[in-house]
């Protein structure tokens, strides 16, 4: 199994972009904290980066932004590829599966409302 499950919160807004297919994507960067804190009592907190595809990219782009809290459902993956000066380079990254809201019964009900709304927008 391939599977990752992380809680945090995004350290920037998510901008949707489009492969040049059409094929809709976005990136993003989350601080996850981990479950205990350094001999100092601090909280430890990891940067981890994301990509997701279609109907979740546009999902994500639509209902979060910086700051806010998500739950991810994701696969774990090694990009490589070779920089400019011809130095193989290599990256961890989550591709997401889906996605959870983790923030106040308030913001979920405000996304629920405007997701009512789009519904209704439908042509069918």
């Amino acid at each position: 199994m391939n599977e990752a499950n992380q809680t945090g919160r995004f350290t920037a807004d998510p901008e949707l972009r489009h492969t040049g297919d059409g094929t809709p994507v976005v990136s993003f960067t989350l601080a996850v904290d981990r479950k205990y804190k350094d001999a100092s009592g601090n909280r430890i907190t990891d940067f981890f980066d994301y990509v997701a595809w279609k109907s979740t990219a546009e999902f994500i782009a639509r209902y979060f932004t910086k700051g806010k809290k998500i739950l991810v459902h994701s696969s774990p993956q090694v990009r490589e590829w070779t920089n400019k000066e011809g130095e193989k380079r290599r990256n961890v990254e989550f591709v997401v599966d889906y996605v959870e809201f983790c923030d106040s019964p308030s913001s979920a009900n405000n996304v629920l409302e405007q997701m009512t709304e789009v519904e209704e927008d439908l042509p069918f």
